[in-house]
């Protein structure tokens, strides 16, 4: 037998103030109707659940034992409505956000800060890794949004343009480009060897992307799976490398 939960409510609502009079008060709705769906309900169960008696109403054993089920039920769907409305509101919950490596360590952390002042009650938890790793965290559901530096083709995710990233080549201060005034001619770096990030990172994809584009093939490449390390083996002479400008931008400045 599946309960009537409208009528069950009803009754709950009469067996909780002992008057029929007061359950309609507080449900909003006529007296008539919640003594007749009472009887409805008692039809539905099979028994009786109330004692009429001059001074009110109180519930029968079958009663009584219903009432406190009918009390958990509708605890939890309060409970349920509460956190959704706290959910909707921003006032509790939490973010998972998956971002790929440039994009967690140099261009989000000012929005996180942002964003935890206007909702402090919402606790982030960011995952980097490389763009491969993040499309596949998010086809897992194991986050709720990803912001990536490479394209992700899988019919499964949706991609908007978030901002545009401007890629820019570094070289040691004793490399031959340093002394360039201008523009460095994309050919020259045929006879280079090009330090690259590993596999699967967005950076690297958008950079073999632009050299493909013109015939460029760099004489070696060096693979170094962190940006961080490569900006030092650049500074070291071993090579150079073409990264996100953010991830250049203190040094720049200095």
């Amino acid at each position: 037998m599946s309960l009537n939960l409208h009528l069950l409510r009803l009754f709950a609502a009469v067996a909780r103030t002992g008057s029929f009079s007061r359950a309609a008060d507080l449900l909003h709705i006529s007296q008539p109707a919640i003594s007749k769906g009472v009887r409805d309900f008692e039809l539905q169960v099979g028994c009786r659940l109330l004692d009429r008696t001059p001074k009110g109403v109180r519930p029968t054993r079958e009663g009584a034992a219903l009432a406190r089920h009918a009390e958990t039920l509708f605890a939890a769907e309060r409970a349920a409505e509460d956190e959704l409305q706290a959910l909707r509101n921003l006032d509790s919950g939490s973010l998972r956000i998956g971002a790929s490596t440039t994009i967690a360590t140099y261009m989000i952390p000012e929005y996180l800060g942002v964003f935890h002042r206007a909702f402090p009650g919402i606790d982030l938890h960011v995952v980097s890794a490389n763009t491969s790793d993040i499309a596949a965290l998010m086809l897992g559901h194991e986050i709720e949004i990803a912001l990536v530096e490479g394209p992700v083709e899988d019919e499964n995710l949706v991609s908007e343009a978030w901002r545009t990233d401007v890629m820019a080549l570094i070289a040691g201060p004793d490399h031959r480009f340093a002394a360039v005034q201008g523009p460095i001619d994309i050919r020259s770096l045929n006879d280079e060897i090009l330090i690259v990030r590993e596999p699967g990172s967005g950076t690297r994809e958008v950079v073999a992307q632009a050299l493909a584009a013109h015939h460029v093939e760099p004489q070696r490449t060096l693979e170094i799976g962190s940006t961080e390390a490569i900006k030092q083996a650049v500074a070291s002479g071993v090579g150079v490398a073409i990264v996100s400008i953010a991830t250049i931008d203190d040094q720049v400045k200095l």
